[in-house]
């Protein structure tokens, strides 16, 4: 998919594809959920391997953690000679360690995985995320309740749209 112009407005339900939504995260803690996440990940796309997305991620939260609050993390990393941004979408039922700012456990992940040769893909789509969460206040609840992938990807179109 090709990313907007700036003028436009970038939709996250546009970038989410069904099989690369994780509705029951199994992991408690930060390194074991991002193992779980980049399983789907490396074999959509041939160029990517899990060991180099893990160490990727790993390398990112080392700076800091993804983790924004509110039961949210936003894991991202850029990878070498990747066509189209992936972003995979997780949910964790009991909740994820990643030590977030406010310090409660992460339950809804979004997983972005873009190009070193697109550095503002990447900074687009963490901010139409950032976007998503902050204008959302009832999609936490929402995601958390859905019982399908659909259900879930359909909140997330249904929460963009009142906003955009």
């Amino acid at each position: 998919m090709k990313i907007p112009e700036p003028a436009q407005t970038l939709k996250i339900y546009e970038l989410l594809k069904e099989n690369l939504v994780i509705r029951d995260l199994r992991a408690g803690e930060r390194e074991g959920a991002l193992e779980e996440m980049i399983r789907p990940l490396s074999g959509y796309d041939k160029k990517l391997s899990e060991k180099e997305l893990y160490e990727k991620l790993l390398q990112r939260e080392r700076l800091g953690s993804t983790a924004v609050g509110e039961g949210y993390a936003i894991p991202h990393c850029k990878v070498k000679s990747l066509d189209e941004p992936l972003v995979l979408l997780a949910v964790s039922r009991k909740g994820v360690s990643f030590d977030a700012i406010d310090g409660r456990l992460a339950h809804v992940f979004f997983l972005v995985v873009s190009s070193v040769e697109k550095p503002s893909q990447n900074l687009q789509i963490l901010a139409a995320v950032a976007r998503l969460i902050r204008r959302s206040p009832l999609l936490l609840k929402k995601i958390s309740k859905a019982r399908s992938s659909q259900e879930i990807l359909g909140s997330i179109r249904e929460e963009e749209e009142k906003i955009f």
